[in-house]
């Protein structure tokens, strides 16, 4: 045996050792912070009387369920359901039997006035009392590039569900993470008189996350974690939705207290604030 090897292989073992501690693995880079305009470039301030305003919003109608079972009949410009007065949006679910439902209501949608790729987007809104009631401000994909839901994506900005007072969520789904199987990436905040006082809510969606607000203090965060359209589908235009649903898989779990209709979802403003450095 070559003994005179041994000192040299425990110096070059230390060597490649020393060299090997000295690596410095760089840190990921920090996430993109984003700047938005500071004045909105598309709101609906609800400062006229009547109803909604047609450039700004259409009627999802029917009673189909939507989804979720739901129990309401969604009209289409009906006063006894949507109105416009004294700078307030409000949608009325009343309890009356209308083309077979039970129960009607109002959902408005933005779909082609109003589609947003990216951007800060603000409600400021009192949500319905009572148990069975379901109000929400949230957006859906305007062309359902990457398929049906879940798989191009949805945003909740605020969801109240009135068997659970004064708790709110936000929320996202996708393909990959979605409420049908139990992974929805989601957050939510019990706040004093959700349903007696206004609040805003919102959502500042980027190409590398989305993080949602209530009265400012942030609740929710959702990287991109890079992996594709099933995890991440928020790289096309999405669209507002306004509605109070009734009952429905999540709404009516406690089951619905007839006594509290008709009642009252109430939207002082809608606002978007464009992304400055995309």
């Amino acid at each position: 045996m070559n003994f005179w090897l041994i000192p040299f292989a425990l110096l070059l073992s230390c060597s490649e050792k020393s060299y090997m501690n000295n690596i410095v693995i760089p840190e990921p880079p920090a996430p993109k912070e984003y700047e938005f305009s500071a004045t909105p470039s598309w709101a609906d301030e609800f400062d006229y009387e009547g109803l909604p305003d047609a450039a700004k919003w259409s009627y999802d109608i029917g009673g189909s369920g939507w989804g979720n079972n739901e129990l309401q009949y969604y009209t289409e410009a009906r006063p006894e359901n949507v109105r416009v007065a004294d700078g307030l949006l409000t949608i009325t679910a009343r309890k009356e039997t209308y083309e077979g439902s039970e129960y009607t209501s109002t959902r408005l949608v933005s779909k082609g006035k109003g589609d947003f790729l990216y951007g800060r987007f603000e409600v400021r809104a009192k949500a319905a009392k009572g148990r069975g009631t379901w109000p929400a401000a949230w957006m859906l994909p305007s062309d359902w590039a990457y398929g049906d839901w879940p798989a191009s994506g949805e945003i909740d900005i605020l969801e109240h569900v009135g068997y659970d007072q004064d708790v709110v969520h936000i929320s996202v789904h996708t393909e990959d993470y979605n409420h049908s199987i139990g992974t929805q990436k989601t957050a939510f905040k019990k706040i004093e008189n959700a349903t007696t006082e206004f609040h805003t809510f919102r959502v500042d969606w980027t190409p590398q996350y989305i993080r949602g607000f209530v009265d400012g203090v942030q609740l929710f965060n959702f990287p991109n974690e890079g992996k594709g359209y099933k995890v991440w589908p928020f790289d096309k235009k999405f669209h507002w939705l306004l509605n109070l649903a009734v009952g429905g898989d999540w709404g009516g779990q406690q089951g619905i207290d007839d006594e509290v209709f008709p009642a009252q979802y109430q939207v002082d403003y809608v606002r978007v604030y464009d992304l400055l450095n995309p």
